[in-house]
């Protein structure tokens, strides 16, 4: 008989794993939240039945495996009473973004027979809620897996198989490491962007072009500045020694980078950023492997795009991924085209350039 998940809190994670473990059927899905979002949850596919906080005790006592989603102090305050009222044998995680107060939390709540293995996706979006669940959220991401204090291998090999089926990848690590690497590789950059954005929002009153001369750098490296402060405020809260810790060492590159503006060892610093961002894997978010990319540059027209992509499916090649990366109404655009091989890069450009487009290879 499949196991029953229980995903208490519904919304953007815990939505994107119920969609992803009802599609890869793994098992029973229910849902723990408010009424309304689990009508949503239900009508999607994300849940096949759940009920609200008030009667979470309920779906405990039929549930093997209990992901927590909801933000991080709210997890806390569910923890004790989650654990306490788990039956034998089931493996309790959460998803939250800072580790070590939570793993101090359920290490003294922790009852026996019950097991704890903390759990973080390093997959998001700035949108958030029901509505914005995905099943492909954690499709090759990094899976943070970090179990309390005397966790049995069979709960963390179950959660490793979990993980496995959502497509992500589990990394094991201990509390304090982790919440110092995500400090620096997901908190710093929260930040940063926060920072960014209302600097130039400040000057922005009194100079109006500057906004409007923000290109696709300012953008890009601002995305996440839209991020709904509810999910920020908790994690701010329990990680902020070592976010604080990791805005001052930030500070301290700033300042040795302003030092050398004129300096020929800028030119230093620019290389061995290039080269180590060269290092992250590009599949570390999203595909399994290596995609073949092109440019296309289109009219501004209905049915550009179909006169694109339909001469490709009949062919039979598959667009991997597909991107509006400019446009000028009226006019023109560029769209990224990718492909799954060398070979299907190939026949795209051949097909496209026999229908006069302009097409040119990344």
């Amino acid at each position: 008989m499949p196991p029953t998940i229980a995903i208490i809190g519904v919304g953007l994670i815990g939505g994107s794993l119920g969609l992803a473990f009802l599609r890869t059927g793994v098992g029973r899905v229910v849902g723990v939240s408010r009424p309304e979002t689990l009508r949503k949850a239900i009508r999607i596919g994300a849940v096949e039945d759940g009920v609200p906080y008030g009667r979470m005790e309920e779906v405990l006592r039929e549930a093997e495996v209990v992901f927590l989603c909801t933000p991080v102090r709210r997890i806390l305050e569910l923890l004790p009473e989650v654990l306490r009222s788990a039956e034998e044998g089931t493996v309790v995680t959460d998803v939250g973004s800072t580790k070590e107060r939570i793993l101090a939390c359920a290490e003294a709540n922790l009852p026996e027979g019950v097991a704890f293995v903390g759990g973080h996706p390093m997959a998001g979006s700035e949108a958030r809620g029901i509505e914005a669940a995905d099943p492909f959220l954690f499709q090759n991401a990094v899976y943070a897996l970090v179990p309390a204090r005397g966790t049995p291998g069979w709960a963390v090999e179950r959660m490793a198989g979990l993980v496995e089926q959502l497509g992500a990848h589990a990394a094991l690590l201990d509390a304090a490491t982790h919440d110092r690497i995500v400090a620096l590789v997901s908190h710093l950059p929260q930040m940063v962007a926060v920072a960014l954005v209302g600097l130039v929002g400040r000057i922005g009153k009194d100079e109006p072009l500057l906004l409007r001369m923000a290109a696709g750098g300012f953008r890009d490296m601002t995305r996440i500045a839209s991020s709904p402060f509810e999910v920020w405020e908790d994690i701010c809260r329990t990680n902020s020694f070592r976010i604080a810790e990791a805005i001052d060492l930030l500070i301290g590159e700033l300042k040795q980078l302003k030092d050398i503006l004129e300096d020929p060892r800028l030119g230093e610093a620019f290389q061995f950023a290039g080269k180590t961002r060269g290092t992250i894997p590009k599949d570390a978010k999203g595909f399994l492997r290596p995609l073949y990319e092109l440019r296309v540059m289109a009219e501004d027209r209905p049915g550009v795009i179909a006169g694109i992509a339909v001469p490709l499916a009949e062919a039979g090649i598959n667009i991997k991924d597909i991107e509006v990366l400019k446009v000028r109404e009226g006019e023109g655009g560029t769209l990224r085209l990718a492909f799954g091989s060398p070979e299907d890069l190939e026949r795209a450009v051949e097909i496209l350039k026999g229908r006069s487009f302009d097409v040119r290879v990344r």
